[in-house]
């Protein structure tokens, strides 16, 4: 027999357990993706609704996801709804203009156990890095229903909404090599950046250039809309200190030589960034050279410590 005291403090222990269950949201297992890959979603259902069990589980699929094919659950009936994308994607070399937009399991799942729900997506090349795409969510229970299907705002903190729908996050690739950029004879290939800490005013630039012509080259400078100028800076011994310079007159890209901007050596320097620079997220920038003119280029921003990424060779 327990205690009026063992007693009172399971029933706090019980109190608490039940609040804490009626705060947690439906997730994703993981919660990041890459564009143009096949993503498996591992849907998290951690209560019921006040109580009650959930008898069905619906997933609404947004456009630019495709070739979506939900895994059956034990003792759940699977159901799916089909209907036309707004445009077509490819997929592994064929189109797809149609597929599942809504995923139904219907079956039981007592208040006070946890489930998951799995399906298989393809991210198309509709949502880029740093993007995030809301799967929205309603659970259907024996009283009652929760909605999760709130999308936060541009700006807005996804945790001061009190049912958000759950999210994937698009990252770049961690291998991504896009196709060289060509303007003359100056080719640029692989432009990144690092992220930076919040209310740093300074961010770098780096990647490959290479100067297929027979005149030399010079790289002068640049822009970016995060940055109010963008520098070509150098790192040089001077005496026992590393220090940190511009270069002046820009830097030279002698005919037939390839140069690489890399942390520790020649680099670019975002001068007075507006905001951090984040993990995942693609910034679009314009490259200067004083034969080849302005470039467009796009940098992959990698973590904090990212290292360039790997040249591949074939």
């Amino acid at each position: 027999m327990f205690s009026s005291r063992s007693g009172g403090a399971l029933a706090a222990a019980a109190l608490i357990a039940l609040s804490s269950s009626a705060l947690a949201h439906v997730t994703f297992e993981t919660a990041q993706a890459t564009p143009n890959s096949t993503h498996k979603a591992v849907l998290r259902v951690p209560h019921g609704c006040e109580g009650q069990p959930t008898l069905k589980v619906r997933v609404r699929i947004p456009e630019g996801i495709v070739a979506v094919k939900p895994m059956p659950k034990p003792g759940w009936a699977l159901e799916t709804a089909k209907g036309s994308y707004v445009r077509a994607y490819q997929v592994h070399g064929e189109t797809v203009s149609e597929g599942v937009t809504d995923i139904v399991w219907s079956g039981s799942l007592d208040d006070g156990h946890y489930d998951e729900f799995v399906f298989q997506a393809h991210f198309t090349d509709a949502y880029q890095p740093g993007a995030t795409v809301y799967f929205p969510v309603v659970q259907e229970c024996a009283k009652g229903v929760a909605e999760w299907i709130e999308v936060p705002a541009s700006g807005q903190d996804p945790h001061s909404l009190k049912a958000p729908a759950p999210g994937i996050k698009i990252l770049a690739a961690a291998h991504a090599s896009p196709a060289s950029i060509k303007k003359g004879a100056i080719s640029i290939e692989q432009p990144w950046s690092r992220a930076t800490p919040g209310g740093a005013k300074v961010g770098g630039g780096y990647l490959r250039i290479t100067n297929t012509g027979t005149e030399p080259d010079r790289l002068i400078g640049g822009s970016l809309p995060l940055a109010s100028k963008v520098d070509v800076h150098e790192m040089r011994l001077e005496g026992d200190i590393m220090r940190m310079k511009p270069v002046e007159g820009g830097l030279e890209i002698a005919p037939g030589a390839t140069v690489e901007l890399k942390p520790g050596g020649h680099h670019l320097m975002f001068m007075d960034l507006k905001e951090p620079l984040k993990e995942g997220q693609t910034v679009k920038g314009t490259l200067v050279f004083e034969k080849a003119g302005a470039v467009e280029v796009e940098y992959v921003v990698r973590s904090m410590g990212g290292a360039a990424p790997a040249e591949h060779k074939h």
